[in-house]
């Protein structure tokens, strides 16, 4: 029997270029935190962790947007990341980029694809 897409939250909790959702996940049998944006329109989910150094992104709870509403930022160094990718776009992150999670969108709730996490 395959598994069910988890519910993560309702889809107007997320503003374009706004405050993100956090959630926990599991990934290799541990906790990990995780999140979903919305950016032109579309949700994207990723962990919540810094492509550079093992640190949450968010600078305060929800807050992964830097102010212009276009780029993902790390709160600890300033590392940037395109929002639609998690791809590092400069600062410290040297490259490496944020671990992506499959998420969708449908009939108005944000859900976690269960093939994207382990738990």
């Amino acid at each position: 029997m395959a598994a069910a897409a988890r519910l993560i939250c309702a889809s107007e909790a997320l503003v374009d270029g706004g405050k993100g959702v956090r959630f926990a996940t599991t990934r290799h049998g541990c906790d990990e935190q995780a999140f979903v944006i919305r950016f032109r329109g579309r949700v994207y989910g990723y962990y919540n962790e810094c492509g550079h150094i093992p640190a949450e992104l968010d600078w305060l709870p929800g807050e992964f947007f830097d102010d212009s509403g276009l780029y993902l930022i790390c709160s600890i160094h300033g590392a940037l990341y395109a929002p639609e990718t998690g791809r590092c776009l400069g600062g410290r992150c040297q490259g490496k980029g944020l671990k992506p999670l499959q998420v969708r969108e449908f009939e108005g709730n944000i859900y976690l694809e269960p093939e994207s996490h382990d738990g």
